[in-house]
């Protein structure tokens, strides 16, 4: 009992269709060394005959090649076939052929018989022409065009893949139906790659071909003449025969599986197969049917040409283009009026709705086709895990999440062309080399390099981009080599930390203090919206973004805010008080290390005119035309000067003066940090290095 369930387990996991392809492939080589009877080889070589008539058939009505993306293979096992078939056949005609000219079973004799008549002269002849036509013409055609048609194909593929991207990216078509295309055009290249290499068995058989039935022929002779007995005519009919029929009967299939080669390899794609094709675009048109006829009946008209033939021919044409031009024919004027009809009065399926309105992305990545590589999803692009990984470290340093980055490829720009864009806006461009690194020079190199010169697309400095075997040496010469994905990254970081006031919106506002009120509920609730409404909280933040201070405590923000909410609602007033709030973090991040301070500072006359300035007019329209443009040109020369030494440029002012100074001065100094004398801590100890006005 356990026994018959043991089988019938394992003949329920046993899958027939799996196990037919390797059963059918022992079989066909098992047919090279064991002994056929003729009852086998009769079925088997009308088996061979059948394929290569389905194999026809098929390749007429698929509808692209793709349809039978197995064609390759087949060609293969049925070239296979042929030739182990052709062995044993010249087993059975060599040892039996003697007996008479069924020896080898009746396909081959019917086909060196009634084919041939009888001639094997004749049989010679056609069986050469045959095996011409397939190796000369047809096979070595559709090589010809399987070749072709791969190295088109692979060329092609980068082209299709950006145009699919172009759809998925521009809505038009979904994730699935992406990945289904760019398995198709792999698929493409796959299968021309293999037609080209499937008709080199092909054109081997046919000269294999000839090669056995001249060697069969040799044999024959030798065989009936010297262990036979038999005359050399008998011999040589017999055996010619034998092998001419077994030749053509090999020969036959193989110039029908060629011909179907040829078939799929010359087709274009269309939603018609074959026959469909041949009748709509070879006998669609009338007028070249009406002329074909008038000129066969011209020719039917002249004595001694075979007058019936052609006047039929021609009668039957003419037939076929009366009807033709009986059936209506829409010409271009009729297209253009449908379609002015469709433009003026159009149909309710293409309505204009909501759904048409498409949002501007907050930040936009668009690249040419060569840099496609970096940003594809089913490549794992390496500029995708350095995006993902920029945005984390923004949120964790600066305190919120930037909205994400829109990637899209873009036919416009150059092919290694980047270019980055705030809500619809390009703010950065620049270009990239895969492969290539780009070799910074910070100022300090010791040699020249080989390369493309260039700029540095996030600082504008001086840069090279160089073969990946010069890497190694612009390291030793100093340079900072960097690869092309880290040049776009790099890029988009610095143009994300410029523009982080832009990139906190309501909604990330919104988000940040939702963030926060899981933590503490009680305190969001108290100051948005009953103390302050969340668009000056926004302002608020944006003004400490405007000046590189990060917005990471929130808690301090909050209860800043808290704490002086119900006296003021200015938002400069508020960021003021914040920045006393955060003045440790704010040093910190100017000093990260040490106790010392060393900045620079406004002499003491100058403070005093600045303050009325301040008192008797607007932020910055008080200050005498002069006096401005010593005061932002001294301060641009003590900011290099602090640079230079490598200290920031720091600017020690009254805390009454510091919004004034901040916004006048980063006009013309901008990395120049303005602090008020109230956000330096305790601990610190001020050093001033240089006083700007005092030359007045």
């Amino acid at each position: 009992m356990n026994d018959s369930l043991t089988l019938q387990n394992f003949l329920q996991r046993l899958n027939i269709r799996q196990m037919l392809a390797p059963l059918l492939i022992v079989l066909i080589l098992s047919m090279m060394v064991l002994p056929l009877p003729t009852f086998a080889l009769d079925v088997f070589l009308t088996f061979n005959i059948a394929i290569s008539i389905m194999v026809l058939l098929v390749a007429m009505y698929t509808m692209k090649p793709l349809d039978f993306a197995i064609f390759p293979t087949v060609l293969l096992v049925t070239t296979l076939l042929r030739l182990s078939l052709n062995v044993a056949s010249t087993r059975v005609v060599l040892l039996h052929g003697h007996t008479g000219p069924d020896a080898a079973g009746k396909v081959i004799e019917a086909f060196g018989h009634f084919l041939v008549g009888g001639n094997y002269a004749v049989g010679i002849v056609v069986f050469i022409i045959l095996t011409l036509i397939n190796f000369i013409v047809i096979t070595k055609g559709a090589g010809r065009i399987a070749e072709v048609s791969a190295r088109f194909t692979l060329d092609a593929m980068p082209g299709k893949q950006m145009a699919i991207d172009a759809d998925l990216n521009a809505g038009l078509i979904g994730e699935d139906e992406a990945r289904k295309r760019r398995a198709t055009v792999a698929l493409e290249a796959d299968f021309y790659g293999s037609m080209d290499g499937a008709s080199k068995f092909v054109r081997g058989d046919a000269v294999a071909g000839i090669l056995i039935l001249f060697i069969n022929i040799i044999g024959g002779l030798i065989i009936g003449i010297l262990q036979h007995d038999m005359s050399v005519g008998d011999a040589a009919k017999t055996y010619t025969l034998l092998t001419i029929g077994d030749g053509l009967v090999a020969q036959i299939p193989a110039l029908i599986i060629s011909t179907a080669a040829g078939l799929v390899v010359t087709r274009v794609a269309t939603e018609q197969d074959i026959g469909q094709q041949l009748v709509a675009q070879l006998f669609g048109n009338p007028m070249v049917l009406a002329l074909t006829a008038i000129i066969l009946g011209t020719l039917g008209m002249i004595p001694g040409m075979p007058n019936f033939v052609f006047l039929m021919l021609a009668s039957i044409l003419g037939f076929l283009a009366w009807r033709g031009m009986r059936k209506p024919v829409v010409t271009a004027k009729d297209v253009a009026s449908t379609a002015q009809q469709a433009v003026v009065q159009p149909t309710e399926s293409v309505e204009a709705s909501w759904s048409d309105v498409v949002a501007v992305d907050v930040l936009g990545l668009e690249v040419g086709y060569r840099l496609i590589p970096l940003v594809d999803r089913a490549q794992d692009g390496e500029l995708l895990k350095r995006i993902r990984g920029l945005r984390k470290k923004f949120a964790q340093e600066i305190g919120f999440l930037p909205a994400p980055v829109h990637i899209r490829d873009n036919l416009e720009l150059r092919p290694n062309a980047y270019r980055l864009t705030l809500k619809g806006v390009p703010i950065g461009e620049g270009e990239a080399f895969p492969g290539q690194y780009l070799a910074i020079n910070p100022g300090r190199v010791s040699g020249q390099l080989e390369g493309t010169q260039t700029q540095d697309p996030a600082f504008g400095l001086p840069a090279v981009w160089i073969n990946a075997s010069l890497r190694e040496q612009a390291h030793v010469l100093g340079y900072t080599v960097v690869d092309a994905s880290t040049v776009i990254a790099t890029h988009l970081n610095h143009v994300i930390l410029s523009h982080a006031t832009e990139l906190l919106g309501r909604q990330e506002t919104q988000a940040l203090l939702d963030h926060l009120g899981v933590e503490s509920p009680k305190l969001i609730e108290d100051l948005v919206p009953k103390q302050l409404q969340l668009g000056v909280l926004q302002r608020v933040l944006q003004n400490l973004l405007e000046e590189g201070v990060n917005i990471r405590d929130m808690r301090t923000i909050i209860e800043t805010l808290a704490e002086h909410a119900p006296r003021t609602q200015d938002p400069m007033e508020l960021t003021s008080q914040l920045r006393l709030a955060l003045g440790r973090s704010i040093v910190q991040q100017l000093y990260p290390s040490g106790t010392e301070m060393q900045v620079m500072a406004l002499e003491p006359s100058l403070e005093r005119i600045l303050g009325q300035a301040l008192q008797g007019g607007s932020d910055s329209g008080g200050i005498e035309p002069g006096l401005a443009d010593t005061l932002l040109r001294e301060t641009a020369a003590a900011a290099r000067r602090q640079e230079d030494l490598g200290l920031p440029p720091v600017l020690l002012v009254p805390g009454h003066l510091r919004w004034l100074l901040s916004r006048f001065l980063r006009r013309a100094v901008q990395q120049l940090k303005v602090i008020a004398n109230g956000e330096v801590p305790d601990s610190k100890i001020i050093k001033v290095t240089t006083i700007i006005g005092a030359s007045k």
